[in-house]
């Protein structure tokens, strides 16, 4: 009879030193995955960036053709921007939002005066943010 209690006994022993391993590997794996998770976030947010400011370059450059596009291309861009200011809590990419709305908010200006933006400091925004969100 004693033969029969040794085993269970072992057996929980071996089963809960197996979850607290699994427990212990799993908090740091965690933990990761949330900064992996902001990460793959930045990224998907400077690809939609990017391709805003693609077409915010085309719709200036068309817009004798369709003054209304640098518009839409403005506003989606600004869009885009706020959802990573939103998602952010990263002091340098902080900065770079902040110098991206101001880039922006000089090209809106131009546009409402009939004027061609200079894009210059949108697309360095969106070097630096590039910068940062690959850098960590």
């Amino acid at each position: 009879m004693s033969v029969l209690r040794t085993r269970p006994v072992r057996h929980r022993r071996t089963t809960a030193v197996a979850a607290l391993a699994v427990v212990a590997l799993a908090v740091p794996l965690a933990a990761g995955c949330g900064a992996a998770e902001k990460a793959v976030d930045c990224a998907r947010l400077v690809v939609d960036v990017g391709k805003d400011v693609d077409d915010l370059q085309r719709a200036v450059g068309s817009a004798a053709d369709d003054p209304g596009k640098a518009d839409e291309a403005l506003d989606t861009l600004d869009a885009d921007v706020k959802k990573l200011k939103d998602k952010t809590d990263n002091p340098d990419l902080d900065k770079v939002v902040d110098h991206f709305q101001s880039a922006v908010a000089n090209a809106r200006k131009a546009v409402e005066r009939n004027e061609r933006p200079d894009l210059g400091p949108v697309k360095d925004a969106a070097g630096e943010l590039t910068k940062v969100c690959t850098s960590k």
